[in-house]
């Protein structure tokens, strides 16, 4: 490992022009279209091969490690013989615990090539939502990072198994992941090591929200990483002179998997942040030279809210990329920050299609091309809004929407042979059956609810209109409302409650609101750290609604669109309405000026 901060080259080249939709299209082709015929091919793989072209070219840098390709590659290959001397065999699940730095990926890449699973553990989780993870996976092995060895304790006495701890980082220790990986030899593995591991194996578990409950464990396979990392690579025009910066979590898959393997792909470069700052993101952009970066639209309108920084201008930058980037602030964001192009995305971990705004339309989040009409096997359906579920027509099949009506997006089910993607599912076959949609533009086909709902407007771009069901985003997380309305039943004091999501002028996704039934035992101090223990912070709610009763249907499930519909407004609303300051955490009454500031987005959520 080589720690500390590289250089900026000198004498670099400007950023190339802006490439033609077409020729992206194409390279992305090109690049993708090598993966089936070669199912022994791994993402390791990839970086193996680079290593051997461009050895000293920096392939992950952060401020905690930077690692040349051929220290990446030495390290994936001690990874994997880590793994075949603790003898995870082919399925086997290791859990990742730790922060995001170049050895994360390291570890993921090592363990899955020798048909190892990796777990991604979302960092910010406690409790019985970490214990639920962890179980979710059955894994014998977890990683863990040494700052987070408190974390992982509060899940400790709800896990199902004993795994073996493997501690990262910290005072070194014969026990830790580092003393074993020093032991072990980082050259090329031989065939018998490899194991015959294909592009069809699971290589990673990714969380996801969903509609309801826990978060489910999303199966990715070696082939859908190489995937990936082809059409960014080639739908951004990477090639090894680029750098990305990424602030993204790598636990999810935009941060941990799109953003590093497309640069990867290319033989670019990589810089890892763990944490977002937005007054020192330019700043950075700036000091590592990137010529692209990651986002997710939350980001963007943090940036434009936040005050002018030196070098939000003096950058290199050619290219953002990302999902969630909404039309009403594009051209403000584009302009401001003199970025050449933004190609804006649209995917689901567990999705089975995915779209591109190659051309940069703002506001639209992709189109097809025709010629890929078949890799992308997408439609928009009628939805009843009140259930959530497809509308069907007298012979039973769902009715598509016409151009301009909103409507839930699907994707085909099946092989690129026959006009479908796959759909990898989740660790739960329950689950995974929920999100199959069966007889819908015709008997027996299958489809792939994305829980979304879109339009598609005259020209053929989709644009993206909101979540189906109890989900909602915020501080780009998905939030599913069963988990943090159990986390609130169990609050002393609390009779009933019931979660949802609310918009807030000024901020993408929706703020978390519970409406709540409450006795003489609540008190609202108590209330926020039983929170504070039970949840991540961007699933504590922002809204608390006090109640005298709560409505539900005849089938004891709440009703929840009059509450939705009231948001938090006092004027709308009697009860008594609080929210969490953002600076102190307390909840606080909300009276008609206290609204009007939060409304005029004068109070920053």
């Amino acid at each position: 490992m080589n720690a500390g901060v590289i250089e900026q080259p000198t004498g670099s080249p400007r950023p190339r022009g802006k490439p033609s939709a077409a020729k992206s299209w194409l390279k992305a082709i090109e690049l993708t279209s090598r993966i089936e015929a070669n199912p022994d091919r791994l993402f390791a793989d990839v970086v193996e091969d680079w290593a051997a072209r461009q050895p000293e070219r920096p392939g992950l840098i952060s401020d905690i490690e930077t690692f040349s390709y051929r220290t990446l590659a030495d390290r994936v290959n001690r990874y994997a013989r880590w793994a075949l001397a603790a003898g995870i065999g082919a399925g086997d699940t290791v859990c990742l615990f730790m922060p995001g730095r170049p050895d994360y990926i390291a570890a993921w890449l090592g363990i899955t090539k020798v048909g190892g699973v990796a777990a991604l553990i979302n960092t910010k989780l406690v409790g019985s939502s970490l214990s639920h993870c962890i179980n979710v996976a059955a894994a014998d092995h977890i990683i863990l990072g040494h700052d987070l060895a408190t974390v992982f304790e509060t899940a400790r006495p709800d896990l199902k198994r004993a795994p073996k701890i493997w501690l990262h980082g910290g005072i070194a220790s014969e026990a830790g992941i580092d003393a074993a990986l020093d032991r072990l030899d980082g050259s090329p593995l031989t065939p018998a090591e490899r194991g015959g591991v294909t592009i069809n194996d699971r290589a990673l578990l990714i969380y996801t929200s969903g509609t309801t409950g826990l978060p489910k464990a999303a199966s990715v396979s070696h082939r859908r990483i190489l995937n990936w990392g082809g059409w960014f690579a080639g739908l951004t025009g990477a090639s090894p002179e680029d750098r990305l910066f990424d602030c993204l979590p790598l636990f999810h898959s935009v941060g941990g998997v799109v953003a590093p393997c497309s640069m990867l792909t290319a033989g670019a470069s990589v810089v890892l942040s763990d944490k977002f700052s937005a007054g020192a993101f330019w700043r950075d952009i700036v000091r590592w030279d990137c010529t692209l970066f990651q986002y997710i639209g939350e980001l963007c309108r943090y940036f434009l809210k936040a005050p002018v920084s030196e070098f939000e201008t003096r950058h290199r930058l050619r290219l953002a990329c990302g999902n969630g980037l909404r039309g009403d602030i594009w051209e403000a964001f584009q302009s401001r920050f003199s970025i050449p192009q933004i190609l804006e995305f649209y995917a689901a971990t567990e999705g089975n299609f995915s779209l591109y705004n190659v051309e940069g339309k703002p506001g639209a989040i992709g189109r097809i091309p025709p010629l890929l009409a078949h890799r992308f096997p997408a439609a928009i359906v009628r939805v009843d809004a009140e259930l959530g579920v497809p509308v069907r027509s007298a012979d039973g099949l769902c009715v598509a929407c016409a151009r301009g009506e909103v409507g839930e997006a699907i994707g085909r089910i099946g092989s690129a042979d026959d006009g479908g993607g796959r759909f990898e599912g989740y660790t739960n076959a329950a689950e995974t059956e929920k999100k199959v949609l069966r007889d819908v533009l015709a008997k027996g086909d299958a489809w792939f609810r994305t829980g979304d709902l879109m339009t598609l407007d005259d020209a053929g771009f989709f644009h993206f209109v909101d979540r189906i069901g109890d989900t909602f985003r915020w501080k780009g997380e998905n939030v599913a409302t069963s988990e943090v309305n159990e986390a609130v039943a169990d609050c002393p004091g609390v009779v009933d409650a019931t979660t949802y999501g609310v918009t807030v002028p000024g901020a993408d996704g929706r703020a978390g609101m519970v409406a709540i039934v409450t006795d003489d035992r609540f008190d609202f101090g108590k209330f926020r750290d039983h929170l504070a223990r039970r949840l991540p912070a961007y699933a504590c709610p922002v809204f608390v609604r006090l109640c005298t009763a709560l409505d539900s249907t005849e089938t004891f499930k709440q009703k929840k669109q009059d509450l939705i519909r009231a948001g938090f407004d006092p004027g709308r609303i009697a009860d008594p309405l609080f929210f969490r300051d953002p600076k102190s955490g307390a909840f606080v009454p909300i009276d008609a000026a206290c609204y009007a500031r939060i409304s005029e987005a004068a109070i920053r959520l």
